[in-house]
């Protein structure tokens, strides 16, 4: 059993990455996945603590991005996770990363300010001992919860900080095109997050939705999620299939940030993902000879595939 999706305390999780390498080891994972948010730090710490153990080790990232970028719309917002199958990436792509977290900040600044508005008094200081430098909406919600101004962490987003709640502010994020290449450019293999949570489609949309993705070089999809009951699982292996996409899999796991979901085995048991969901990824050859070169897809490329794509995926009908 393997786990190629999990976040540490250097993002959004609240296991150190030695406390996340000693629950894998307990629990008999083959492999794990560290997928922190915009940043390696969890992995980088991991890194000798896993080889110590015997624990095989993937270099992952999750970046949060838009299917359309344009102004004065909010978009759809595609997590695309990178897997570094090789080791880890350049310094390059770490360079671009630190922009990604310096629009995180500057989110935080203008969130603080919205609750002030809302006569919630939450400071930057605060969320910030809990995320550090990745502080983001969880470490928000767990300072509302402290503070008694919600009932338990789900409440917090869905009054305050989740899209439609009263304090949500946007984060500068690049396009789902500028995403994938990013992370094909610095040697990855990038792949669909949780695809459920792109919104209800017929199958023939989702295929249209997914391949127009492949045609901006995604390479793989998560197959397997913590949110996927067996259909979803069946129907997402389909996709792939179709697609012509490598499949990956992972929990999600975020320790107390998401208390139902457990290492491993994700909510109520629902995954064991087999060893050779790995195997094959690492034997795989194809993606790495499909690698585009510095400034091979044209921003107008990009722009063009993302409007197309969002397109299509607002005028879906419900999944069947």
């Amino acid at each position: 059993m393997i786990d190629l999706h999990t976040h540490t305390c250097e993002s959004d999780g609240t296991l150190t990455p030695d406390q996340l390498i000693r629950a894998a080891v307990e629990l008999g994972l083959e492999a794990l996945g560290i997928c922190d948010h915009d940043t390696f730090a969890g992995y980088d710490q991991a890194a000798p603590r896993a080889q110590a153990a015997g624990l095989e080790l993937v270099c992952g990232i999750e970046l949060s991005t838009k299917l359309r970028r344009k102004p004065q719309s909010r978009g759809k917002s595609v997590h695309v996770l990178g897997y570094f199958l090789e080791g880890p990436p350049a310094s390059e792509f770490r360079t671009w990363l630190e922009q990604l977290q310096r629009s995180r900040r500057d989110r935080n600044v203008r969130m603080t300010a919205r609750l002030a508005e809302l006569g919630l008094e939450v400071k930057l200081e605060e969320v910030e001992a809990l995320g550090r430098s990745l502080a983001g909406r969880p470490h928000f919600a767990r300072i509302l919860l402290r503070k008694g101004y919600v009932s338990n962490l789900q409440e917090a987003f869905d009054l305050y900080l989740g899209e439609s709640g009263k304090a949500y502010v946007e984060r500068e994020e690049p396009g789902l095109a500028e995403g994938i290449r990013r992370v094909l450019e610095a040697g990855g293999l990038p792949s669909l997050a949780h695809p459920l949570r792109l919104g209800k489609h017929t199958r023939e949309a989702m295929d249209k939705l997914v391949a127009e993705m492949r045609d901006m070089g995604l390479k793989g999809i998560e197959v397997y999620h913590s949110d996927h009951g067996p259909g979803e699982v069946d129907q997402f292996l389909s996709v792939a299939r179709h697609c012509g996409l490598a499949v990956t899999g992972g929990t999600d796991f975020h320790g107390e940030n998401k208390p139902n979901i457990a290492l491993g085995t994700g909510a109520n048991g629902n995954l064991a993902i087999p060893r050779s969901v790995l195997d094959e990824l690492l034997a795989a050859r194809a993606w790495r000879e499909l690698r585009p070169q510095a400034g091979q897809m044209t921003h107008r490329r990009d722009a063009e595939v993302a409007e197309e794509a969002e397109r299509n995926s607002a005028s879906s009908a419900p999944l069947r």
